[in-house]
């Protein structure tokens, strides 16, 4: 009989090309480091990783001398999650910047723990006026912070947050930005751009493991969280603070696995260069999408409005969902469907991680041989060697 273990080595041979936003295609060195030594969390061994981490971790997001990092365990949603419920002090507001799926989830955060919220609805695939902002700020001062995504992965929408900043810090506001799809590739910087409260995920841009979460700002910032109430106990950031800064040891027991292989890819990271990876990203992204409009196929968003880590477009006329994912996972290849709204006629693809120019190559390929509909037409056609345009 074969066991669950056998069968994940029996199948590790043909690994799957992950084209979903996380998790992602791992370096082996990372993968490698998931198989790091037992260790108890309260020994001087974890306390040196965890600064390790700590001081990498706010590097990457660009922060100084001035800031730190705080590491929990948990995905991408509980960095926001904390830095909302933790950082808007009580009596305050939070101004949400929704244009999409995540900037709407940060009044739905809000909500839950009691704070009030003005939701500034641009609509997905809208970009972010800054004018807009500042008006909502202005006639509103009891909005003391904002809440913003930089890379919108309902859509692969790029948000300008140093604009938002900007404004945001010329009427003494204070910016939160869900960080989560783009820390790592996308240009990001805490002592750069302003951003007060950054919030990030070990397993996407970053090419960690998933369990891992952070939030980095100032640590003036942080050491002010004395002065607000606990809204929540294990998201709560001036508890996390305080155990890693102070006895330089977690709160909680934390993902010590997802540990190991944060700080190689944290090591990858600072190696390879902001600039280095970004640029990775984006010759991947634009290999992809200059094959699938070759293809015929119809991207969502302008080229000056995408993100380098994803891209979303319209399905194959005549190819429902399900069917071109069990096609492309049938050939190696995870796809992701796309959200509410544009779950009936989109789809996304990612190109973060350890995802190769010969996969994506390969990619293609099969997407083009793909069939649609009843009549099982394959996607490609052989007289054209392209796909019909998906629109008028």
């Amino acid at each position: 009989m074969t066991t669950p273990l056998s069968f994940l080595a029996a199948d590790a041979a043909e690994q799957l090309v992950l084209m979903n936003p996380g998790p992602v295609v791992l370096d082996e060195r990372v993968r490698a480091a998931l198989a790091g030594p037992d260790l108890c969390h309260r020994e001087p061994e974890f306390a040196d990783l965890l600064a390790r981490i700590r001081h990498k971790t706010t590097l990457v997001a660009g922060g100084g001398d001035a800031h730190t990092s705080v590491l929990l365990t948990g995905s991408g949603t509980s960095a926001v999650e904390a830095a909302i419920g933790s950082a808007v002090p009580p009596d305050a507001g939070l101004l949400v910047v929704d244009n999409g799926h995540y900037g709407e989830r940060f009044e739905h955060i809000a909500t839950a723990y009691g704070i009030r919220t003005h939701r500034l609805e641009l609509g997905w695939a809208t970009p972010v006026d800054p004018a807009r902002v500042e008006q909502a700020l202005a006639a509103d001062p009891g909005l003391t912070h904002v809440g913003m995504v930089q890379h919108e992965t309902s859509t692969g929408m790029l948000n300008d947050v140093a604009a938002v900043a900007r404004i945001a810090h010329e009427l003494g506001r204070e910016v939160i930005v869900d960080a989560v799809s783009s820390v790592g590739a996308e240009r990001i910087s805490l002592a750069g751009d302003g951003v007060d409260w950054l919030c990030g995920s070990a397993n996407k841009c970053l090419e960690g493991a998933p369990g891992l979460a952070f939030v980095s700002a100032a640590r003036t910032a942080f050491e002010r969280l004395a002065d607000h109430p606990n809204r929540t106990y294990y998201l709560d950031l001036h508890r996390h603070y305080t155990a890693q800064e102070k006895s330089g040891l977690p709160a909680f027991t934390p993902g010590i696995p997802a540990c190991y292989a944060f700080e190689a890819a944290l090591d990858l990271a600072l190696a390879e260069g902001q600039e280095a990876r970004h640029a990775r990203y984006a010759a991947l992204a634009e290999r992809l999408r200059a094959g699938l409009e070759a293809l015929g196929l119809e991207l969502l968003l302008p080229p000056g409005q995408r993100a380098v880590g994803l891209t979303a477009l319209r399905l194959p006329a005549g190819t429902g969902y399900e069917e071109l994912h069990q096609a492309m996972r049938a050939a190696g290849f995870v796809i992701y469907r796309a959200q509410e709204r544009l779950a009936a006629d989109h789809w996304r693809l990612s190109t973060m991680g350890r995802i190769t120019a010969a996969d994506i190559d390969r990619f293609l390929a099969v997407l083009a041989d793909v069939p649609r509909g009843a009549d099982h037409e394959r996607l490609a056609d052989p007289a054209a060697g392209r796909l019909g345009r998906q629109h008028a």
